[in-house]
């Protein structure tokens, strides 16, 4: 397992293995045949980046047997998605902020992200696997309150488009079987969601390969897989936590 992490020291942007809380600094392209150098650096010289850099974040909805059990949602044939803004993209440490536009309740929803190591478009099941680099941790933040208001057209890209939105990190983590994951989300220290990543309705390969059929997926981009039962409400000046033992901690303030 390797954890590969991005960051900023002394005004320039550099990537790296994780290890504790050690970076052994790289160089090249993390995707491709990345070469370590001699350099160390501490995680408290650092500030902490969004892993990857995606040119697009598909987020999948109604992904998740329990919460649509819940919701008495039929299980979907194909998968089905949205996009977060690029704009919204917030990496851990940072600060989720309460949109100004918003009157109501912002809700976090702790997810597993796949992280796209190399070009794909229309994957076969092997191809899929092949492009997964990695998992990382999400909160897919949302502001509920807007998606229905206007009856005519459900706004999923408003609401969840907003700046400081799109969470993601804090590292990529590679040699992980998914099916052993279990995502978890507390808020100022309460356990809010546990559940496990294997009641996807869809693996990650069946939504590569049905995802390149629609668009091309490149390296460093990331797919929400969709959340579970235990979404809810952030009240402001909390701290959200989205954990994946294997991964590591994606930690927020919420303003």
């Amino acid at each position: 397992m390797t954890h590969w992490i991005r960051f900023e020291h002394d005004g320039r942007i550099h990537f790296g293995q994780l290890k504790d809380s050690t970076i052994l600094v790289c160089e090249g392209d993390m995707f491709t045949a990345p070469m370590q150098t001699d350099e160390t650096v501490t995680l408290d010289e650092v500030r902490v980046l969004t892993p990857t850099v995606p040119s697009k974040m598909p987020a999948l909805w109604n992904n998740y047997q329990a919460l649509a059990d819940e919701k008495g949602l039929e299980y979907p044939e194909t998968p089905l998605y949205l996009f977060k803004a690029t704009s919204s993209f917030l990496a851990t440490g940072e600060v989720i902020m309460h949109p100004t536009s918003v009157t109501e309740d912002v809700f976090y929803e702790g997810e597993l992200g796949i992280v796209i190591g190399q070009t794909v478009k229309g994957a076969s099941l092997d191809e899929a696997e092949q492009a997964i680099f990695g998992y990382t941790c999400i909160n897919d933040v949302t502001a509920f309150s807007l998606l229905k208001e206007y009856a005519g057209f459900d706004q999923w890209t408003r609401s969840k488009g907003f700046d400081t939105f799109g969470v993601f990190g804090p590292v990529v983590a590679t040699g992980l079987d998914y099916r052993e994951l279990e995502i978890v989300t507390r808020v100022d220290g309460e356990e809010k969601q546990h559940y496990p990543a294997s009641d996807m309705m869809m693996s990650p390969m069946e939504t590569i390969s049905r995802l390149s059929e629609n668009m091309t997926l490149c390296p460093g981009d990331v797919i929400c897989c969709g959340t579970s039962v235990g979404l809810g409400p952030m009240p402001r000046g909390c701290t959200v936590e989205v954990e994946i033992e294997g991964i590591g901690c994606l930690r927020n303030e919420y303003r």
